[in-house]
Formats: structure tokens, C-alpha cells, sequence
């Protein structure tokens, strides 16, 4: 996985020539550079100096080269002053730091082996304790780190800062080798070898439908785009630029798309008018073309840190991650709701069940709303950060899980994109060579059993809505409500060119979908998934009648105990929708008709039929609308949209209809 995280836009890539990098680069690079402080520091505070004068000038001469960025010319003057003097402990340390500067960390590892087996006791060799448990760390070597850690922090008194630090740094070795011996089941494969098409591709978010995929590219001379491929249900299309009005000669990346892949929000931290030193930006799809990115403006962006966002699947909320103040932590995450207007919410800091005294990055919410993946370096892990899940429940978050091993490792791991279904999960693998972090390549692998059964999946409808008579796309608004609360899940708009719509429902729920747009009756549908387990996409378009004479609507969420014809608490939701219409078009008159199947007495039936047509009525006269523009019917089993030859057919017989009279 990707050895990156924390930069403004990714820690461990370059930006363009020239340009101060922002932020903080990972952990093991500032654990790399915390070790080779001892080059910049005097000789005096070191207890180990050379009896040979020649190892001392051979010592001198390497920290001498290396003072000039000749690391490896500096290495054979200091392996000659240690052959003059075997106990010369500084020189070993410093032999140690230098073969890790240079990315050789098996002979760093015998030096600083050395340094310890020299002074084992002495104060002095604590540099070499750190440098080697650190390097044993990120090689994944946890149980040869333990003896070292533990001895190091011997050194310190516990509840100092840095007998803190170590102990944290021994309760993840523990960690880490606990997971390596119960892995996940998992088997990472390369998404497609077309989209290598740039250096580097990481942070992958698809639709909901899987169909789309942006990722961001690192091009040849270091800048960072945002790129887009699309699936035809057998393989992935070369990669192109996003678009021309997103991608600039700057940097753009770390995207979050909504399900539907018509509203995107970026991270853009050069080259444009913001905030701060990193601002988050949204662009929004109509047809086939992006609109000019806008900044989310001074609620979402400060004069701090603001990067990787990640919508909800409606893209009414969005997380974040920022520096600003008022956090638990270096960097947090953080949520903000988007309102009717379409302006931001003062953004919300999620707590400190997810957020700690040290860094989180990369959040994802999951297209259900309630699982998020994310980042961190403060939760127990495996080594820099490791990916997580916590569930949003009534009464806050829960604990963050560690996704376990090898979906972390001793490696930073960067982003995690779980599918709506909750079967894939998307990432970037670090591709390395003798430990070098090479290229980053987009890879899936199947969710583990165990991370499913957490992972509440959701399915997804797609289609087009359009004008019933003529056939042209309606930007239709289309809400989903939870007949359980009569709370809106989530709440999309149809593209107003080609009536595109993507909306997701999650399992679990029972749920009433509407899809309105002025001047046509509204449209209901209804999901029972209180016993659905998987998720599923759904093919549904949907023609809107026109408000006019005869024009006419099932009304699917009205519901009855059978043979009764009291309204049921659930149809609330329903019957509410109807009333508002009838207030927004207040010349419309309506009839409102009850039907059944063919079962039982036709009598009997007919006045069943009637009686629940008039609690209709009854409802809707005690909600304010006139009675003179609301008539009941009754017709029992006279007018049938379907044969009554089976179950099916005649629940669908069974129905309650509006016409426009």
C-alpha cells in the first residue's frame, strides 16, 4: 500500500520544482530524520570518543562528506575509522545512520547492532536503540524490535515523554506481530494494467455503480491531476483528464465522488485564489461536462489545513481532514452538512473516539453512512499510519477497528474505498523494490468475511426519469425516507440534460422513494429491505405524468392491515406528500380511487375499497386541504392493473390511486 499520507496533497510525491512541500511527510521519514540529528549536533554531547587519533580524523573527514550530501562517499571513511578502533561507539552509530540514508538497511541494522552490543547500559546508546527498533519496525520485524524497544525504554522513566512514545511504540510491535500470525484473507490484484498510464495513481473513489472511476495521477514532472476511467462491464478504458476546467498546471487531487458521479470535491493547494494552504473545492457534472470548480468557501476553508475530502452518497455531508484549531489532535477529521440553500454548516469535529492527540487522515464514508474508513498514526497499528473502521451509531462512534494485516502493514497505508455493495475494496499499492518505494498502482481485493459482516451494504437504483407523454429528461429531485422516522435518507437531483439519477438505499430499512419535479404528480415507490443481507443494482426509469386532466398516480406507501381500512403510522410519510402537492397546485382537484384483488365477496370488497379511499380523504381535509377538491371511490375488484393469477399480481391489485379530475 501507498508509503504516503500526510503531505497537502500526498506525503511521499513530489509537486512541482521549486515548491515548498506542505505539511508532514509520514512517520517513518520524520523517525528518519529524528535519527540523523545526531550529525547536526556537537561532539561534546556524545560519551563515546575514538582512543585513535587516525579513526578520529577518519571519522571527522566522513562527517565531513556528509555535511555535503556525499553519503556514500562518506561510508568507507567511517567503516576504515571502526576498523582503527572496534570500539569506537559513535562511529558505529554513525555508520548505521549513514547506510540508512542511503537506503541500505541491512548493514544499518548489524551497525547499530554493534553500537548496542558495545554499551549495552550506557545512556549514550540510546540512539542506536531508537534508530535500530525503528528500522526493524518499518521492515515489519516485529519480535526482533521488541528486545530493543523494550531495553530503550528502560532508559527513560515511564511516564516521561519519551517512555511514553516508546511504549507506544512497543504496544504496536505487539500488535503488529499478533496480526501478522492471524491474517486477513485477502488477495490484492492490480484494478487494470491500462490505467498505468502516469507514474503513480492513488486515492481510487468510484460511483456507486462501479462503473466510474477517479483516481489521483502523478504525471513525469510532478504534478498531480485528476484522472477518469470508465468500466463497460468487462474492462477499464485508458485513463483521461478529468477535465480541463478541473485540472490545472498546478495540483489537483485526493477527490471524493457522490454516488451518482455527478458532484465532485477536490483538494487544490497551489495556483488558486483560497483560503489557506490547502482549500477543498467542488465541481458538479451536468451532461457530459464539469463545471469551473468553485471553493467551498470561508465555512469549509480556513487559513489552516483542509484536504481529502469525502462525500456522503447523496453528497450532503462531507468529511474532511484539517489542522484548524479547536481539534484533538494534529490533524482531525472533521464533518459539515450541506442545507436546503446549499450552504455548508459550520463544520463538526467528529470526537475523540476517532480523532487522537496525532494525526488522521483520508476518511471515507462508506455509501450506507454509517461506516468510515480512515487513516491514522495515533490508534495501535502496525507501523506509521494504518487503516480503520468506525461505525457512526445513536449514541456516537464507535471504537475504530485496525482492518488487520495485510491490509495494513509496516508500511503508511493511504486511502481505503469500500464498493456500495460492500464486496471490493479499492486502494493504492506501494510498489517497491529493496525496500524503496517505487510506484503506486490502484489495486481491489474481495472484503474478508469479517470486515462484510461490519460493512452494512447497500443497493442502488439507476435510471432515467423523463416526461411521460414527450420522452424529454426531467431534472427530477429524488428523495429517499425512512418510513420508520419519516426522515429523509438521502436526497438527489436527475441530470437536467439526459434525466440520469443514481440513488442508494440501504439495506435494513423500510423506505419510500419519491421522485417529483414541479408541473408533473410526484411518483412513490416502496423498499421493504428490513430482511435484505446484500446489495444489488436496480435498472428503474421513470416516466412522470404531467398535471392534467386524467392524469393519474399509485400511491405505493400507504399501507393496511388486511381486511381493515385504518391508515397505518407508517403512511404519515405518504400522505403528507400528497397534501403538499395538493398545497403547491391549490386549482387541482383530485379522485382518490381504492381497489382490491379478487379475493373474498365482491361486496364486501367494493366496500373496503371505498372505506380506505375516504380515510385518504379524511386525512388529507384534517391536513387543510378543502374537501370539495378530494373525492373518494371505492372499486373493489372491478378495475385490475394485472391478471389475479398470482401473489404478486394481486398486491398490485391491491392499491390506492390519485387522479387529476
Amino acid at each position: 500500500m501507498a508509503n504516503f499520507v500526510a503531505d497537502a496533497q500526498v506525503s511521499g510525491y513530489t509537486v512541482k520544482k521549486g515548491r515548498r512541500r506542505k505539511g508532514t511527510r509520514g512517520k517513518w521519514v520524520s523517525i528518519l530524520l529524528f535519527s540523523l540529528l545526531p550529525f547536526l549536533l556537537p561532539p561534546f554531547l556524545f560519551s563515546s570518543s575514538a582512543q585513535n587519533q587516525k579513526a578520529k580524523e577518519l571519522y571527522d573527514q566522513s562527517i565531513k562528506l556528509f555535511g555535503q550530501r556525499k553519503a556514500n562517499e562518506a561510508i568507507p571513511f567511517m567503516q576504515e575509522a571502526i576498523k582503527r578502533d572496534p570500539n569506537f561507539l559513535d562511529a558505529h552509530l554513525k555508520l548505521g545512520q549513514l547506510y540508512e540514508f542511503t537506503k541500505r538497511f541491512e548493514p544499518a541494522i548489524a551497525s547499530y547492532r554493534d553500537a548496542v552490543r558495545l554499551q549495552p547500559d550506557n545512556p549514550a546508546t540510546g540512539a542506536a536503540y531508537q534508530s535500530l527498533s525503528n528500522i526493524l519496525l518499518r521492515l515489519g520485524r516485529y519480535q526482533e524490535a521488541l528486545p530493543y524497544l523494550e531495553k530503550y525504554k528502560s532508559l527513560f522513566p515511564d511516564e516521561s515523554v519519551q517512555g511514553k512514545r516508546i511504549g507506544r511504540l512497543i504496544e504496536g510491535a505487539r500488535f503488529g506481530q499478533e496480526a501478522v500470525q492471524h491474517p486477513q484473507p485477502v488477495d490484492p490484484k492490480p484494478v487494470s494494467s491500462v490505467l498505468n498510464t502516469t507514474p503513480s495513481q492513488y486515492f481510487p473513489v468510484l460511483t456507486a455503480d462501479e462503473q466510474t472511476l477517479v483516481f489521483t495521477a502523478l504525471k513525469p514532472e510532478g504534478d498531480e491531476d485528476l484522472y477518469v476511467s470508465s468500466f463497460n462491464g468487462e474492462t477499464w478504458s485508458p485513463p483521461i483528464s478529468l477535465s480541463s476546467d478541473i485540472n490545472t498546471v498546478d495540483n489537483e487531487g485526493t477527490a471524493s465522488l457522490s454516488a451518482d458521479g455527478r458532484t465532485l470535491v477536490f483538494t487544490a493547494c497551489q495556483g488558486r485564489k483560497g483560503f489557506g494552504s490547502c482549500d477543498l473545492y467542488v465541481s458538479r457534472k451536468t451532461g457530459t461536462t464539469w463545471s469551473a470548480p468553485d471553493n467551498l468557501g470561508p465555512t469549509i476553508n480556513t487559513r489552516f489545513y483542509e484536504s481529502q475530502p469525502s462525500l456522503s452518497a447523496d453528497g450532503r455531508r462531507l468529511y474532511f481532514v484539517s489542522d484548524r484549531p479547536g481539534g484533538h489532535g494534529r490533524r482531525d477529521i472533521w464533518r459539515s452538512d450541506i442545507d436546503a440553500s446549499g450552504t455548508w454548516g459550520n463544520p463538526v469535529n467528529i470526537g475523540d473516539k476517532v480523532n487522537t492527540p496525532f494525526n488522521e487522515a483520508s476518511p471515507f464514508i462508506h455509501a450506507n453512512g454509517r461506516s468510515l474508513f480512515f487513516a491514522s498514526d495515533g490508534h495501535v497499528g502496525m507501523g506509521g499510519y494504518d487503516l480503520f473502521v468506525a461505525d457512526s451509531t445513536s449514541s456516537g462512534w464507535s471504537a475504530p477497528a485496525n482492518l488487520g494485516y495485510p491490509i495494513n502493514t509496516s508500511e503508511d497505508q493511504a486511502s481505503l474505498f469500500v464498493s456500495a455493495n460492500g464486496r471490493r475494496a479499492y486502494y493504492s499499492f506501494e510498489e517497491q523494490k529493496d525496500g524503496v518505494s517505487q510506484k503506486s498502482r490502484l489495486y481491489v481485493f474481495d472484503l474478508p468475511e469479517s470486515l462484510r459482516e461490519r460493512v452494512k451494504p447497500v443497493s442502488f437504483l439507476k435510471g432515467v426519469i423523463a416526461d411521460a407523454r414527450t420522452q424529454k429528461p426531467l431534472a427530477a429531485t429524488v428523495e429517499l425516507i425512512d418510513l420508520g422516522t419519516n426522515q429523509v435518507i438521502s436526497r438527489v437531483q436527475a441530470d437536467e440534460q439526459t434525466g440520469q439519477y443514481t440513488a442508494v438505499l440501504p439495506s435494513g430499512g423500510e423506505y419510500a422513494l419519491y421522485v417529483s419535479v414541479p408541473g408533473y404528480l410526484f411518483k412513490s415507490l416502496s423498499f421493504d429491505f428490513t430482511q435484505k443481507t446484500t446489495g444489488e443494482g436496480m435498472a428503474l426509469s421513470v416516466p412522470l405524468e404531467p398535471v392534467g386532466a386524467a392524469s393519474k398516480e399509485t400511491l405505493n406507501n400507504l399501507f393496511f392491515e388486511s381486511g381493515r381500512y385504518d391508515l397505518a403510522d407508517k403512511s404519515r410519510t405518504e400522505l403528507d406528500r400528497l397534501s403538499a402537492f395538493l398545497t403547491a397546485n391549490p386549482t387541482v382537484r383530485i379522485e382518490i380511487a381504492g381497489h382490491t384483488d379478487d379475493r373474498g365477496d365482491a361486496a364486501a370488497n367494493l366496500t373496503l375499497s371505498q372505506k380506505r379511499a375516504q380515510s385518504v380523504v379524511t386525512y388529507l381535509t384534517k391536513a387543510g386541504i378543502d374537501p370539495s377538491r378530494i373525492k373518494a371511490i371505492g372499486y373493489g375488484k372491478t378495475k385490475p392493473v394485472a391478471p389475479n393469477t398470482s401473489d404478486e399480481n394481486r398486491r398490485l391489485n391491491r392499491r390506492i390511486e390519485w387522479r387529476v379530475l
